[in-house]
């Protein structure tokens, strides 16, 4: 490699190395932005009503600080001395499930359980989950001056972007080449709406699983129905994560009074998630980007092991966007406009690259080839060196102009690749 492409390489590095290092603020700006986003909605529901942008934002955080306000006024007591008492209880519900192992394995004959796990390691394998848990809940919420910081961080960058957003979003566009800022309009606008038909609808889920998983814990008489009920309708904000999750402690504290009740609990559990997944959701959400359940189980799996709670939260989120511009840009401006193009010479027959000599560049005909087919205008200011570097790039048409010169460059790319490995042996031929 030469020296242009050892210093391009650590330029690479050293960035990944520094996003790396704050990647928990980047965590924080975009959950700031999803907050802003949805805040901004019900700032221009106001609006419609004739108020200034300032008073309809105004009016929104007086609204949302009362709902907080009632919240903490109502159940904020209640919820935290379930939740110490939630703490101390769940030993004593572990150690219960070691004795109905005991139990169980008693009753079974020995033979059967040859090859067989021992029921007594379930206790010790729950016992360390629970560790982990709250392991990782402890140093997330033990720093109190840094939790606090990071709230109200959270809360400037909230209030600044919901103040003035479009100034933020016409900075986006600005980066965007001008030929293509229409597209980066209509994206973010589509962003915007997929992020807001979310929050909507995982809102409207959290409530229904909260309170009706809280009046079933009530009906069966598990002890801490309010706090369980809390975690259940947290827990939805992370898909099939969260739903496992949140059965677990309420099961626990029902084997405390029964094994049959913990039976209970599961089958309640069960019967809610089915409903508000099968007839809540696809009302409410209907209009939301439809989200793959294996590859949302695998982006929220790693989101949390890379980014630890805060990313499990914000995965979906993240995939929601991201799901959005991969489908406006690299499905419906690359992939729909591929429409099987044939690269030719001036002759009009297949294009044929061989290895050229000096410094000519490989791509090069490939870009002209396709500017002659589509009709479009480019022209390359400089030339490609021996490194691959272009100089400069102008467009002048749209977006297939740019997509299909990227393409002549990358072509440049990997055939000075193949082609110096194999030592000028032989031609790439049928590239069409």
């Amino acid at each position: 490699m030469t020296l242009g492409r050892w210093l391009g390489l650590a330029a690479i590095l050293i960035a990944l190395y520094v996003l790396w290092q704050i990647r928990s603020l980047l965590l924080l700006f975009y959950m700031a932005v999803v907050f802003a986003v949805g805040l901004n909605r019900i700032v221009r529901q106001f609006r419609q009503s004739g108020l200034k942008r300032g008073f309809a934002v105004a009016f929104t955080v007086v609204i949302v600080i009362l709902i907080g306000g009632l919240f903490v006024a109502l159940m904020a007591v209640r919820v935290a001395d379930q939740l110490d008492q939630l703490i101390d209880l769940i030993p004593g519900a572990i150690a219960q499930i070691a004795t109905l192992g005991d139990r169980l394995q008693a009753q079974i004959p020995s033979r059967m359980l040859e090859g067989l796990p021992n029921l007594t390691n379930l206790s010790i394998q729950i016992q360390r989950v629970a560790n982990w848990i709250i392991i990782n809940l402890y140093q997330t919420f033990s720093n109190s001056l840094a939790l606090l910081l990071n709230g109200l961080l959270l809360i400037v960058l909230t209030l600044m972007l919901l103040a003035n957003p479009k100034s933020y979003r016409n900075l986006l566009i600005r980066g965007s080449p001008a030929f293509y800022r229409d597209r980066v309009d209509f994206i973010l606008t589509e962003c915007e709406s997929g992020l807001v038909h979310y929050l909507g609808g995982i809102g409207l889920s959290m409530a229904f699983i909260g309170i009706t998983s809280t009046i079933g814990l009530l009906a069966l008489g598990v002890p801490l129905p309010f706090v369980n009920g809390l975690i259940a309708g947290i827990s939805a904000f992370v898909p099939y994560i969260g739903a496992i999750a949140s059965v677990v402690p309420p099961a626990l504290l029902a084997l405390l009074i029964s094994p049959w009740k913990a039976i209970a609990v599961l089958l309640l559990y069960f019967v809610i998630q089915q409903i508000e997944g099968n007839c809540i959701t696809p009302i409410i959400m209907k209009r939301q980007v439809s989200l793959l359940p294996a590859t949302t189980l695998a982006i929220l799996t790693a989101f949390g092991s890379f980014f630890g709670v805060l990313g499990l939260f914000l995965g979906l989120p993240i995939l929601v966007v991201a799901q959005i511009w991969l489908k406006e840009v690299l499905v419906k401006d690359i992939l729909d406009q591929w429409n099987n193009p044939q690269f030719l010479d001036e002759s009009g027959v297949n294009l044929k690259l061989t290895r050229t000599q000096g410094h000519a560049p490989i791509g090069q005909p490939v870009i002209d080839s396709v500017a002659r087919n589509y009709g479009q205008n480019i022209s390359i200011l400089g030339a490609l060196s021996t490194d691959g570097i272009v100089a400069a790039m102008t467009v002048q048409g749209s977006v297939d102009a740019l997509v299909f010169a990227l393409v002549g460059y990358s072509t440049e790319i990997v055939c000075r690749f193949f082609l110096s490995q194999s030592e000028g042996r032989g031609i790439i031929e049928n590239f069409s």
